[in-house]
């Protein structure tokens, strides 16, 4: 099942309950518990944030960077780099 499937699966569900206060209060609560435990993975605390920060202007300090080439799209570059897009 896809995404947009399964998105049109649960305005599906949540319109047999949306009149029933007792059940939209359950779906309330447990869309809740599935948010909270789904961790972002680009948090970070302001120390960690600039410790980043720092490294990248040291990296750039030893000359430990990548251009992008004239004509070269960032996606191009970062797959040049190694990173899977």
């Amino acid at each position: 099942m896809t995404a947009m499937q399964m998105n049109a699966e649960l305005f599906r569900a949540m319109g047999v309950i949306a009149e029933d206060e007792g059940l939209m209060t359950k779906l309330l609560k447990y869309a809740k518990k599935l948010v909270a435990k789904k961790e972002d993975p680009t948090l970070m605390t302001k120390e960690e944030f600039f410790r980043n920060i720092e490294e990248a202007e040291a990296q750039y300090a030893r000359g430990e960077y990548t251009e992008m080439l004239p004509g070269e799209s960032l996606s191009d570059m970062l797959k040049r780099c190694g990173y899977a897009l």
